[in-house]
């Protein structure tokens, strides 16, 4: 069904619109696969239902580990407590499209095809700028998204990248995942570095696996991280040093970004990371559903879509962005 729940068609079987509802619907689903295969949401943003108005998660920090007794000791207690928490809230998002009388009289086939084909192509247009606008504004509180606030904290209320993320156990000990380093094959190993050694509240090592880089769709960025990336030797010398950063990145390069960061920013992600703590990620309340129905004031069909999904950041340290100017400098 390619992600679109289709209701009755309601008032359309027993009119002149009749034949026509089924293609429109199979040009619908069609072109909703179409861009599900090559949405750039899905690999940025875990993606979850939902069956609540929004969804709140608390992280726990992690427990002290086992102690040595010796030989008939007694048990030591341990304990954990509540971590940050965050709510986020599902938005709902309305878009239609009409089909005229005079178009299906006169076979207007063009018509036919382009109206419902532009009509997937917005709302996933609108899911693939939503995510972008969320991460590229990650370095603020929030953004303002077609006229309303979207929260683009994470759990801890500091920015997604920020460079003081704090602890909920100790409240002086700082996280950054916000770097200034522009990109290149030194900086990016000192940024998964820098990924690998975050740890969790209680200062324990996370064992991150950074493996994607994300970039604008900008040539000079390409050819900066494919240089670093796609070749065996040692990109910066003549010489046949071997190029450890050869063959372990995936990259995406997200044209949505275009405009909302900086020419020289970029991102690291772990992507695993990412899904198993839900660090991105995308609740989906209610798929896309569409609606058709005859406007008996003017006898044209009307297709209805609706779908409720909400959007933000729960942990922070499965992404980082590079080269942005005040971020940490990393030697």
């Amino acid at each position: 069904m390619a992600g679109i729940v289709f209701s009755k068609l309601s008032g359309l079987n027993d009119s002149v619109f009749g034949k026509s509802a089924e293609p429109i619907r199979m040009l619908l689903e069609k072109r909703a696969e179409a861009f599900e295969e090559s949405s750039l949401v899905k690999k940025l943003f875990a993606k979850e239902r939902s069956k609540s108005f929004g969804e709140k998660t608390v992280s726990m920090t992690a427990m002290e580990g086992f102690q040595p007794t010796g030989e008939g000791g007694a048990y030591p207690d341990d304990e954990l407590q509540e971590g940050f928490s965050k709510f986020i809230e599902h938005v709902t998002w309305k878009d239609k499209f009409t089909i005229t009388r005079e178009m299906i009289e006169d076979a207007k086939l063009m018509d036919l095809r382009k109206k419902p084909a532009a009509f997937i192509t917005g709302y996933h247009r609108t899911c693939e700028m939503f995510g972008a606008a969320m991460l590229a504004g990650g370095t603020g509180a929030s953004i303002t998204f077609r006229g309303m606030p979207f929260d683009t904290t994470a759990q801890d209320g500091m920015p997604l990248f920020c460079k003081e993320h704090k602890s909920k156990v100790n409240a002086k000990f700082n996280q950054s995942n916000l770097f200034a380093n522009e990109f290149s094959a030194d900086a990016l190993g000192l940024a998964e570095t820098a990924m690998q050694n975050l740890t969790d509240d209680n200062g324990n090592p996370l064992a991150m696996a950074p493996d994607t880089i994300v970039i604008a769709n900008s040539a000079a960025m390409k050819k900066a991280v494919f240089e670093a990336i796609g070749a065996d030797k040692d990109p910066d010398t003549s010489n046949n040093g071997f190029n450890y950063q050869y063959g372990r990145w995936n990259v995406i390069i997200n044209p949505y970004f275009n405009g909302l960061i900086g020419e020289k920013a970029w991102m690291l992600m772990d992507s695993a990371y990412n899904r198993d703590v839900s660090g991105n990620v995308w609740y989906e309340r209610t798929p896309l559903e569409v609606t058709p129905w005859v406007d008996h004031n003017n006898d044209n069909a009307v297709w209805n879509g609706r779908a409720r999904f909400g959007v933000g950041f729960n942990d922070w340290r499965q992404i980082a962005m590079g080269g942005v100017t005040g971020g940490t400098e990393l030697v």
